[in-house]
């Protein structure tokens, strides 16, 4: 199936070449857009130089850093009015591989959405510090029992969603612009009675470069999931 692959940067120069190759190495069918929150690293500048070598890269350029969210919402729209079927969500920074889109993309034959996991039985995570996996461990589980779902890695960022449920999602209603957008729109496929399935991946800490969690994400997530949770009880 006809698949685009969104990964949005922010300063990351360091990784995207290695990112985007690794990619095309061994799924060499898919197309890539880089969405580039004005990097004032050169990012931007560097996208447009794969772009310029190799037809399967596109680069769509937004004016200021405005969250993970709303850079993926950009990305479905330019995805949505070409002819697509499948959109896959991966980061910059090497922490997806690339060798495990495949099983990703073989799962999304029977799914609206497949979510790379980390918590399911198969799935690891290297180099992370133990206070990173209790807060991603309890996270998940907290949104997993205030928004009754069977999720287990609501919070992951690799994952792939088919276009024609894309099409039925009102997606300008999407609220969060953070990390919780992961989680936002696992509900709402839930909620919209999606086919979801979780593939074990092995997720891998950058080796370059910043992580972009700060403190006011991890609250906004606690909050948003906190709001959804409540809202569907009341």
């Amino acid at each position: 199936m006809k698949t685009l692959v969104i990964m949005p940067t922010y300063n990351e120069i360091e990784n995207l070449s290695t990112s985007v190759n690794s990619i095309l190495k061994h799924v060499a069918t898919v197309e890539i857009l880089i969405v580039d929150d004005a990097s004032p690293d050169g990012t931007g500048m560097l996208a447009d130089e794969l772009a310029a070598a190799d037809s399967r890269i596109s680069v769509l350029h937004r004016n200021s850093k405005d969250g993970l969210g709303a850079a993926y919402l950009h990305g479905f729209e330019w995805a949505l009015k070409r002819h697509y079927e499948l959109v896959v969500e991966m980061d910059a920074d090497g922490s997806h591989r690339a060798i495990d889109l495949p099983k990703l993309l073989d799962a999304a034959t029977n799914a609206d959405l497949v979510i790379g996991s980390r918590w399911v039985a198969g799935g690891e995570v290297l180099n992370w510090p133990a206070h990173r996996k209790l807060i991603s461990r309890v996270g998940n589980i907290y949104a997993h029992l205030m928004l009754r779902t069977q999720i287990k890695d609501m919070t992951a960022g690799f994952r792939v969603f088919r276009i024609s449920f894309l099409r039925q999602m009102n997606l300008h209603g999407v609220a969060a612009r953070g990390y919780a957008f992961q989680v936002e729109m696992a509900m709402r496929v839930h909620q919209q009675g999606g086919r979801i399935r979780e593939v074990p991946i092995t997720f891998v800490e950058r080796n370059h470069g910043a992580s972009k969690m700060t403190t006011a994400i991890v609250l906004e997530a606690l909050w948003l999931v906190t709001k959804w949770g409540f809202y569907r009880s009341a």
